[in-house]
C-alpha cells in the first residue's frame, strides 16, 4: 500500500527513507495535536542560499534568514521518550517569524510515522550515542540511504533564563499545500557556546554548517504542537 502522507514529505536527501523501512513503519496512532516535556540543545547558524535551497519546492521563495539546529531528548510524548536530531530553516513574513524543519531524525518509528503525518516534517530514522550537557558530546547518525553524522558539544556562557516562545512550523505538505502549525512553548535555558560536527554525503553541512555557535542548552522545556491550519 502506498502511503503518500509518509512517503510524500518533502525534504533534504538525508531525510530519504529505505524500502525496508518503510514496509515496517506503523500506522499512525498519535494525530495532533502533542504535548512534551523534554531537554536539548539548540544552535543558531547563518542562512543563506544554502539554507534556502534545503527548503521544500514551495518555500523557496522566502528568505532564509538562519539556520537552527539541535539535539532533542523526549522525556514525555504521546509515543513515548525517544532522542531527536534536527536542522530548520528560519525566515519571517514581515515582523511574524516561521521556521520549516528540513531536517529531522529521531530513533522511534511511532514518532517518525507521527511528525510526517501529522505536520509534514522529513523525519527519518536514525542512532544515537552521548549525553546532553555542559561539556558533554551528543552525536546522531544514519547509514543510509544517505549517510550522514551530526555531532554537538556545548559549554554554558551565562545565567539560567526562563523563555516563552509562540512560533509556527511552517511545512509543504503532500497535496503540494503549505500549512502552518501552532507550537507554543515554555523552557529553561542556559546560554552556551556549541561545538557542531557535521558530515554527510549529501548536502546538509552546507547549511546546517559545522564549526562553533551561539546556542543554548535547555535544562527543561514543555511544549504543545498543534494541529496545521
Amino acid at each position: 500500500m502506498i502511503r503518500t502522507e509518509i512517503t510524500g514529505v518533502p525534504g533534504v536527501p538525508e531525510t530519504e527513507l529505505s524500502e525496508e523501512l518503510l514496509a515496517r513503519l506503523p500506522d499512525n496512532l498519535a494525530p495532533a495535536p502533542w504535548d512534551a516535556r523534554c531537554s536539548g540543545l539548540v544552535w543558531n547558524g547563518r542562512g543563506g542560499s544554502a539554507a534556502r535551497r534545503a527548503l521544500p519546492p514551495a518555500l523557496r521563495g522566502s528568505r532564509a534568514l538562519a539556520s537552527i539546529g539541535g539535539f532533542v531528548r523526549y522525556e514525555h510524548t504521546p509515543v513515548g521518550r525517544y532522542d531527536e536530531v534536527f536542522g530548520m530553516v528560519a525566515s519571517a513574513d514581515g515582523v511574524r517569524s516561521w521556521g520549516n524543519v528540513a531536517f529531522m531524525a529521531v530513533d522511534s518509528e511511532s514518532s517518525l510515522v507521527g511528525g510526517r503525518a501529522n505536520w509534514s516534517m522529513p523525519k527519518t530514522l536514525a542512532r544515537f550515542d552521548g549525553s546532553i550537557g555542559r561539556g558533554e558530546t551528543i552525536s546522531g547518525w544514519s547509514d543510509g540511504p544517505v549517510r550522514w553524522r551530526v555531532e554537538a558539544t556545548a559549554v554554558r556562557v551565562g545565567p539560567r533564563l526562563k523563555v516563552r516562545s509562540k512560533q509556527p512550523s511552517r511545512q509543504e505538505f503532500p497535496d503540494g499545500v503549505v500549512r502552518d502549525s501552532p507550537m507554543v512553548a515554555s523552557a529553561v535555558i542556559r546560554p552556551a557556546m556549541v561545538r557542531v560536527e557535521v558530515v554527510s554525503d549529501g548536502p546538509l553541512a552546507s547549511w546546517l554548517r559545522p564549526g562553533l555557535h551561539l546556542g543554548a542548552l535547555i535544562e527543561s522545556a514543555e511544549f504543545t504542537l498543534g494541529e496545521p491550519s
